[in-house]
């Protein structure tokens, strides 16, 4: 399975940490990157490959991924000359991906099982499949609803529900070939298109953890509660490959493994 992750914003809304490191290089719980718990992730769910789609500071992050050999990955780069949003940097290698892909920002954190997202994208047929979330948003207002000046309905500092993308899609190549190379082109585009063509997205609803280290209170959220998150965040560690459980019955207690 592959990823295409995007990895070349400025990160401009998580200043001042983004003004040296790109944003999936921040480090969380002053042990980890973000980029680095991501590749674990994917590893552990069956990836294989990964494309990171770069752009600002991409040099640093070339430097700490390198060959992606560290996690067991192939990594290959796509490299933006100027920026092309979300889906954009997809048009220019098209013809470099398989037939189905995961696409993801470089600066989400959650639990999520990758692997299954991709395998229920290609069942599903649908041209793309987003992961979302439910968030309850308050509002702090009385909110009126007038018409023609008249006041209709009223609601005290109400609690509105939404859906909402996690920045995680299942993708496929034949969605994308309309579309021109070098176009910036961002997932908001790509929907509204869709849904203009009557080729509504598949929606893969998610109900565990999930963070976007989009602001700095949410950076700072995510490394205050890290000793909690970690054990959800980061996949247990593999026996070596020459430890395995005896198949000869012995008198000792049998030893439980997992991989």
């Amino acid at each position: 399975m592959h990823v295409v992750i995007l990895a070349g914003g400025r990160g401009v809304r998580l200043r001042p940490y983004t003004t040296s490191l790109p944003k999936p290089l921040v480090p969380i719980g002053d042990e980890y990157a973000i980029l680095d718990i991501i590749l674990r992730q994917l590893r552990s769910y069956g990836f294989t490959s990964v494309t990171l789609a770069i752009g600002h500071l991409g040099s640093l992050i070339r430097a700490f991924v390198g060959d992606g050999a560290q996690w067991d990955l192939a990594v290959d780069y796509a490299e933006e000359d100027k920026p092309l949003s979300t889906i954009g940097p997809m048009f220019n290698i098209l013809d470099q991906l398989p037939e189905h892909f995961l696409v993801m920002n470089g600066d989400v954190l959650t639990d999520l099982d990758y692997g299954m997202l991709l395998r229920g994208h290609i069942a599903s047929e649908a041209p793309l499949t987003v992961a979302t979330y439910n968030r309850q948003v308050k509002i702090d207002f009385g909110c009126l609803e007038a018409v023609d000046g008249t006041i209709v309905s009223f609601s005290e500092k109400p609690t509105l529900d939404y859906s909402v993308s996690m920045g995680i899609y299942g993708m496929s190549r034949k969605t994308l070939a309309p579309y021109p190379k070098g176009v910036a082109f961002g997932f908001d585009d790509l929907v509204l298109d869709l849904l203009a063509r009557n080729e509504p997205p598949s929606s893969h609803l998610f109900t565990g953890y999930w963070l976007d280290i989009g602001r700095p209170d949410d950076y700072d959220e995510a490394n205050r509660t890290f000793d909690q998150i970690k054990p959800l965040l980061l996949p247990r560690p593999r026996l070596p490959e020459d430890v395995v459980p005896s198949a000869t019955p012995s008198p000792s207690p049998p030893v439980s493994t997992w991989r």
